[in-house]
């Protein structure tokens, strides 16, 4: 047994001397492993902290940018409520009221259109300052006017000051957004529309108590003070790095894409993309053939951009929002509700269900994508306007009535909010190409500007010739045509860049298959989850 045992090891030294060796072996090669497995845990930590910074950089941007958005929401939201004083303080006319509400909307066409153009030539950022200034111009002779004259030539100002804003916000978070978050970020404009609204309409119940010649001055005088921050905003946020590529300014791009990408090895990637997309390194084939001439004479992919762009910022007005929120008061007084307090109180509910929802459409909507989003707000909004007529025209005065009209306004903005609000300035932010983006983003601004103003200076005129509850059923059946139209001309861009977008329409895969692209999506999350 010993001569056998002797005989398997060679000799006793050298069998433990094996052991030894090989144990030595074992727990060196331990050892090794651990200095990478170190390493890996460290580089791990270091992309985390990397991609909480990002993250909290880009939102900083996203919510500086959208600004300029609450002046719009805050002038939406307080005009409703101080036009009630100004009418009996300047003793305007009704069809004066209506020019007063509706012509702001009108002439932000003209900052739109001006805004496309000048954020190409002095930069997305600027554009934003420069829209500021404006509004704070405007919004000081409205405080001090002391006729219905000054008081329109401080509309008028304030109103192309909102039409810069209104069109560069979007433009700007989606090029600076990574793609997995770019719904999200882009609609915070809406988010910050809202936000205005609600507080124009608690300024409204507010300062309602004071003195008719003074309470609707302050009311309109607060509204100076978001743009103010707007200043600061500047010292923070970086310029677009796709308008620096177009610039060829190429290293302050990479510097941007470096602070609001969380990968740092995807930059460059991002980077060629946006290149190639602006045609840097091509030679510039489309510098012979001008924005203007390329949007009158577009190309079969253009059209289609166009047509869904187009399209969605107009159905966003001509279905009636601006008419529900603006004159929400004459709405409920319609209704039943008497007292001026209890109007203002009523509208407060409003907005803040206005503001509550968008919140809803923010959560879903990279998950969820645009177009399912789209179809639960029209479907729901023609409902609700469709309830809204009915109350008006069959319910008459009483607490039923008074209730029905209520929740039936608070249903429309509620689904106003979770769907085609938001997601109609994310979709015209993503889908025109990056040589044309502003100025096409600008010609979808005005087609929403105007929508709005026609809406805002014809909805008592029209109401008090056909009816309050006639009124609302016509904006309920465009509501029904709404959802046509996103079924038709409305492609899924969730998930997708913005240079993967363009060449979706350059495809025409999409057409005639909206229902298919959206089931599709659907099935995809319900496997998912």
């Amino acid at each position: 047994m010993g001569l056998v045992g002797v005989g398997e090891t060679g000799n006793g030294e050298m069998g433990l001397s094996s052991v030894a060796l090989g144990t030595k072996n074992k727990y060196e090669r331990m050892d090794s492993q651990l200095p990478d497995e170190d390493e890996d845990a460290s580089q791990h930590q270091l992309q985390e902290k990397r991609s909480k910074k990002t993250r909290k950089y880009v939102l900083a941007c996203a919510i500086f940018a959208s600004l300029n958005s609450v002046l719009l929401g805050y002038d939406v939201g307080v005009m409703s409520g101080a036009i009630i004083f100004i009418q009996e303080d300047l003793k305007i006319t009704e069809v004066q009221e209506e020019v007063l509400v509706g012509i702001l909307s009108i002439v932000s066409l003209f900052g739109s259109l001006a805004g496309g153009k000048t954020s190409d030539m002095i930069g997305r950022k600027w554009t934003m300052a420069l829209a500021a200034v404006v509004f704070q111009a405007g919004a000081g002779v409205m405080v001090f006017a002391p006729s219905f004259e000054i008081l329109m030539i401080g509309r008028l100002l304030a109103g192309i000051g909102i039409g810069f804003g209104v069109m560069i916000a979007p433009v700007y978070i989606a090029e600076i957004s990574p793609t997995i978050a770019r719904g999200s970020l882009t609609s915070f404009p809406e988010i910050f529309i809202n936000l205005g609204i609600l507080l124009g309409y608690v300024s409204n119940y507010v300062f309602s108590g004071l003195p008719a010649h003074i309470n609707w001055r302050i009311m309109l005088g607060v509204g100076i003070l978001p743009s103010v921050f707007i200043g600061f905003a500047l010292f923070v946020i970086p310029e677009s790095p796709r308008w620096l590529v177009i610039q060829n300014r190429v290293d302050e791009a990479r510097s941007v894409l470096l602070k609001t990408n969380e990968n740092e090895s995807e930059v460059e990637d991002r980077l060629n993309e946006i290149l190639v997309a602006a045609d840097t390194s091509s030679g510039g084939k489309y510098e012979e053939k001008s924005v203007t001439r390329e949007l009158l004479s577009p190309s079969p992919a253009l059209r289609r951009m166009l047509i869904t762009g187009f399209g969605i910022q107009c159905f966003q007005q001509i279905t009636g929002i601006d008419a529900t929120v603006y004159y929400s008061p004459e709405i409920f007084r319609e209704a039943g509700i008497e007292d001026k307090t209890n109007l203002l109180a009523a509208t407060v509910a409003v907005g803040v269900t206005k503001t509550v929802f968008i919140m809803v459409a923010i959560l879903l909507i990279d998950k969820l994508g645009r177009k399912p989003l789209l179809y639960v707000s029209t479907i729901g909004m023609t409902a609700c306007l469709l309830s809204l007529s009915f109350t008006l025209t069959f319910l008459g005065k009483g607490q039923i009535g008074i209730a029905m009209a209520i929740l039936s306004v608070c249903g429309n903005v509620a689904f106003f909010s979770v769907g085609i609000g938001p997601v109609c300035w994310v979709l015209t932010s993503e889908i025109f190409p990056l040589r044309l983006r502003a100025q096409a983003g600008a010609l979808g601004a005005v087609g929403n500007r105007v929508c709005s103003g026609l809406v805002a200076m014809s909805f008592l005129s029209v109401s008090n010739a056909i009816s309050f509850g006639g009124t609302f059923f016509i904006f309920s059946v465009v509501s029904a045509v709404s959802v046509a139209f996103v079924y038709i001309f409305v492609p899924e861009t969730k998930g997708k860049s913005l240079e993967q977008i363009e060449l979706l329409f350059q495809t025409e895969q999409w057409e005639g298959e909206g229902g298919q692209v959206e089931l599709g999506d659907v099935e995809h999350l319900v496997q998912k989850g």
